[in-house]
């Protein structure tokens, strides 16, 4: 039996979005890293059950949505969360540095989130098939990880480092899993020139 993988769809995304993985340079985290650590199991339960994005091929991952779209095609209709007043200080400055490489006059953030993988969970390979996802640079940066943490993209098997921000083709088949013993938690954007 052949296991059935979705087909790369890196050629129907925006050529400014990178093909594979690109590193976008270091992120001072050292303002929220701390405070995403002593968040209560409650507050990610609370938030997981509130997310828009429930899909099996997540597997455990939880989430806190500060931004997210309205329309899985169409990346301009977005909207905050009521949870983005209490983290809108602390998150804009490492938004501004993690986007800074891409030199766009305006730019803008059609999802904003913390993805919490926790220890022994995978996400399984797959890609973001939606319309909304050609146009928008996907970054991770991971807040919390380990050593048994991979990112897949492909057949590469790639470890982000804590503070550094990575843009990642989501139209290429991609997941990951958390090896290791505590919880990997990183703040995934998705970024686009207005």
């Amino acid at each position: 039996m052949s296991l059935l993988l979705p087909k790369d769809q890196t050629d129907l995304a925006s050529p400014k979005k990178t093909k594979t993985i690109r590193e976008l340079g270091p992120v001072d985290i050292s303002s929220i890293r701390e405070y995403i650590l002593d968040l209560p199991r409650e507050i990610w339960e609370f938030h997981d059950n509130d997310k828009p994005n429930k899909f099996e091929k997540l597997g455990r991952t939880e989430h806190i949505v500060f931004k997210f779209i309205r329309d899985y095609d169409n990346h301009l209709d977005n909207f905050f969360y009521p949870i983005w007043d209490e983290w809108k200080n602390r998150l804009e400055p490492i938004l501004e540095t993690a986007t800074k490489p891409y030199g766009y006059k305006e730019g803008d953030f059609s999802r904003i989130m913390l993805a919490k993988l926790p220890a022994g969970a995978k996400i399984s390979l797959h890609i973001d098939p939606f319309k909304s996802s050609n146009y928008t640079h996907k970054i991770h940066i991971p807040i919390i990880t380990n050593p048994g943490v991979e990112f897949w993209l492909e057949r590469k098997r790639i470890h982000f480092l804590e503070g550094y921000a990575y843009e990642v083709n989501n139209k290429a088949l991609h997941g990951g899993i958390n090896r290791g013993e505590t919880d990997r938690i990183n703040l995934i954007i998705e970024y686009y020139e207005k």
